[in-house]
C-alpha cells in the first residue's frame, strides 16, 4: 500500500497503529511496530505525506470487549475477564474517527501521532458496571470468572516508548512522538529476510527477525510469565481488589 501511494503520488497516507506496538509481547504488536518504522522510512523519501496514528481500544469495534460482555450478560453469565488487574485504554468509534481525520489534517510526514486516551480502565470494573446496568448484581446474579492472560497479552498497555518523548500538537488530544533513529540499510536487509521467512512460513525465523527489527519485542518468556501470574491470581483471588 505504501509503494502504491508513493508511486501514484497520493497526498496523504495515514497508518492506523495500536498501543500493542509499544514494547510488544505479540507478533501482532511487533508487526505493527515494524509498519510504523516502515512508514517513517517512506516519509523520508516520498512526496506523499506518510504518518501514523497510534491509539488503544475502540468501544463497539470488532474484537471489542463490550459486545462480548453484552452477549455473556444476555446469556446469564459468566462474564469472563482475563485478570483482576488488567487495564485498557478506550475511546468511542466517533472519537477515534474524528481524531484520525484531525491527525491527518495537522500532522507532518514521518510523525507518529499518539491520541490522548485519558486514564486506563480497569476491565473488571467495566464488567461490573455493565452487569449492574443490565439490572443484575455482579458476582451474585451474574458471576465474573478470571481466565488468565492469553499468550502475548499484557496487564497494562502503553501508548508511547520512553525514548520517543512526546510533544504537543495543534490539537489538545493529539501528541507527537519523536521518530526513531536506526540503521536504514540494516532495517531493509532484515525486512527482506522477514518477507522471505514469511513466504516460507518459517515461524521461529520470523520471530527472530521481528526481534532484530524491534529490539523491545519480548515474546515467549514474558508471555509465559504473564500467563502464569494471571492463572495464579485467578485461582487465589475470589474477589478482585477495587480500583
Amino acid at each position: 500500500l505504501m509503494e502504491l501511494a508513493d508511486g501514484h503520488r497520493v497526498p496523504n497516507f495515514v497508518f492506523i497503529s495500536t498501543d500493542k506496538a509499544v514494547r510488544p509481547t505479540s507478533v501482532m504488536g511487533a508487526s505493527k511496530r515494524v509498519a510504523e518504522l516502515l512508514v517513517q522510512r517512506f516519509a523520508a523519501k516520498s512526496e506523499t505525506s506518510f504518518m501514523t496514528v497510534r491509539f488503544g481500544n475502540v468501544l463497539g469495534s470488532d474484537g471489542s470487549v463490550v459486545p462480548l460482555f453484552q452477549r455473556q450478560i444476555e446469556q446469564g453469565g459468566p462474564v469472563t475477564v482475563t485478570h483482576p488487574e488488567v487495564t485498557r485504554y478506550f475511546m468511542t468509534i466517533k472519537e477515534a474517527s474524528l481524531l484520525v481525520m484531525q491527525a491527518a489534517a495537522i500532522g507532518n510526514s514521518g510523525e507518529i501521532m499518539v491520541l490522548n486516551m485519558g486514564e486506563p480502565v480497569l476491565i473488571v470494573e467495566l464488567a461490573k458496571a455493565m452487569i449492574t446496568l443490565s439490572g443484575a448484581v455482579p458476582d451474585q446474579d451474574i458471576v465474573i470468572e478470571y481466565t488468565g492472560l492469553r499468550p502475548g497479552e499484557k496487564l497494562r498497555e502503553e501508548l508511547f516508548i520512553d525514548a520517543e518523548g512526546l510533544t504537543n500538537s495543534a490539537h489538545e488530544k493529539i501528541l507527537i512522538a519523536l521518530p526513531a533513529n536506526g540503521d536504514h540499510g540494516r532495517f531493509q536487509e532484515n525486512l527482506a529476510r522477514l518477507q522471505d521467512a514469511a513466504q516460507r512460513v518459517a515461524r521461529a525465523e520470523i520471530k527472530q527477525l521481528l526481534k532484530e527489527l524491534v529490539p523491545q519485542y519480548q515474546s515467549e518468556a514474558l508471555a509465559a510469565n504473564l500467563k502464569s501470574v494471571g492463572e495464579t491470581n485467578a485461582r487465589s483471588e475470589v474477589h478482585p481488589r477495587e480500583s
